[in-house]
């Protein structure tokens, strides 16, 4: 597997080694030891399925007192992916980075805890699989306006379907310290 780099320096790309025949394809999605050598080591307690249809934006989410590593795979159709750097007290506070992913091409995200995360569907629907490394905690929902003008992220649409909780999430300067997670070394 290639594992490169995004303008994140935390969060990876990672394109999964195919192996073709006349039969179709085989490739790992996920294999412990080699993705803990690129530091992504997990571990991860929960797998995550989505079907969304074209035009919904999902997102930009995060857990504050469980913060979730995830491990991003669309199954079905292609998204833009959007990670925001939230961490208050780290150097690229507030950046962000972009990928498509696709069934297609068989990439992977790795967003590591600390970081909002979203994605809008760009094909007629899409089925997004992600592994976590942290239980879902009720209550323990956050969030950052996808279309935060400050963030000035270049969606590839102008609107957007939106859940009624995603709609109403605050853009990142409207959020207190005490609600984004800190820098954590390790």
């Amino acid at each position: 597997m290639k594992v490169l780099p995004t303008a994140l320096p935390e969060v990876l790309l990672i394109e999964p080694r195919l192996f073709p025949d006349r039969r179709g394809y085989f490739l790992e999605t996920y294999q412990v030891q080699r993705y803990a050598a690129h530091g992504i080591a997990g571990p991860f307690v929960q797998d995550n399925l989505s079907f969304s249809r074209q035009g919904v934006v999902r997102g930009l989410h995060y857990q504050l007192r469980q913060p979730q590593g995830k491990l991003v795979t669309v199954l079905q159709g292609e998204i833009m992916d959007v990670v925001v750097d939230i961490r208050w007290d780290s150097p690229t506070f507030g950046k962000w980075t972009q990928t498509t992913l696709a069934a297609a091409d068989h990439r992977q995200l790795y967003v590591p805890p600390g970081y909002a995360h979203g994605f809008a569907v760009l094909s007629e629907t899409a089925m997004v699989l992600y592994k976590v490394t942290d239980f879902y905690l009720p209550g323990d929902e956050y969030g950052v306006l996808w279309n935060d003008p400050d963030l000035g992220i270049p969606w590839p649409l102008t609107s957007a379907i939106l859940s009624e909780k995603d709609a109403a999430l605050p853009a990142l300067k409207d959020i207190s310290r005490e609600l984004l997670p800190v820098m954590t070394f390790s």
